[in-house]
């Protein structure tokens, strides 16, 4: 089975077994993941449900409104099934499970995309305060943190090897090749129509500047978690990544990010109509 038909495979598997209560929560059963993630023995499981628990309660968050100990009904052959101790995991949980899991097996490393990517975009649904902003206050507030993590991508890019301002170009374009389903920066640019001096990043609406979050944020936890080293591994890095958040897109059947249509209006602009209308009300 090819690479990418594994991928979509264990994406669908992560669906599959979601399960939901009376409330409309989803939650994961504990020992039906720890099998979709190929621990055979639940005892196995346990030490990373362990660091994943610990990782929680590092973020700030309650554990016990991510890992949920439940009794969950597991089979113990001809038909017949007992309650054994579980958990019911939020998607949060789901999370950090993988992020503390053997990278080293393609289940744990799609996992990883999957839930990264997802538990995002649920932050951006549930987030009232991000719903409730109009299109170019969500392009002004996704470009800032977008800012923020390409800072933090460009320091995991230079401990892994990527040195120069051209390595990071060369860097950049890997990620958007993944992305962007081969085209670099210069390919971008042509595609929207836009002018040398513009910024692609600046000529983005909400989705796609989300996607490129996306990519950037994870791309800079592989780069740490996995310890690349070499300007090739972290090119490639980049590249793996951004095809996997593209891959995700396509599997959820949203559009891919260079058919995405280009604001009339550039961030930079909306920034500067923002800084006067702050400078107006000051002097009111």
């Amino acid at each position: 089975m090819a690479k990418n038909e594994i991928e979509k495979k264990h994406h669908q598997t992560f669906e599959q077994i979601r399960q939901g209560n009376q409330l409309d929560q989803e939650f994961w059963w504990a020992r039906q993941l720890g099998k979709v993630l190929e621990y055979a023995e639940y005892r196995n499981f346990q030490p990373v449900i362990e660091k994943a628990k610990e990782a929680c309660e590092n973020s700030g968050q309650q554990i016990s409104d991510h890992f949920v100990e439940m009794h969950e009904m597991v089979s113990i052959g001809s038909g017949a099934e007992r309650k054994m101790p579980s958990y019911a995991f939020s998607r949060y949980a789901c999370y950090l499970i993988v992020q503390n899991g053997d990278p080293s097996k393609p289940v744990i490393a799609n996992g990883q995309t999957y839930f990264a990517i997802q538990t995002r975009r649920q932050e951006l649904v549930e987030d009232q305060a991000f719903q409730q902003l109009k299109e170019d206050e969500k392009r002004l507030f996704l470009r800032n943190e977008l800012k923020e993590h390409n800072a933090q991508l460009a320091e995991a890019a230079q401990c892994a090897g990527v040195e120069s301002g051209i390595d990071f170009a060369v860097f950049q374009n890997h990620g958007y090749k993944g992305l962007y389903g081969g085209l670099d920066a210069k390919g971008i640019h042509a595609h929207k129509g836009l002018k040398k001096s513009h910024k692609i990043l600046d000529h983005m609406g909400s989705t796609e500047l989300a996607a490129n979050l996306f990519r950037a944020t994870q791309a800079e936890e592989k780069l740490r978690r996995d310890e690349v080293q070499g300007k090739t591994n972290a090119n490639q890095t980049h590249f793996e990544v951004g095809k996997k958040v593209r891959k995700t897109i396509e599997e959820l059947g949203g559009t891919m990010p260079e058919d995405l249509p280009t604001p009339d209006t550039s961030v930079k602009k909306l920034e500067r109509e923002n800084q006067k209308k702050l400078q107006s009300g000051a002097e009111e």
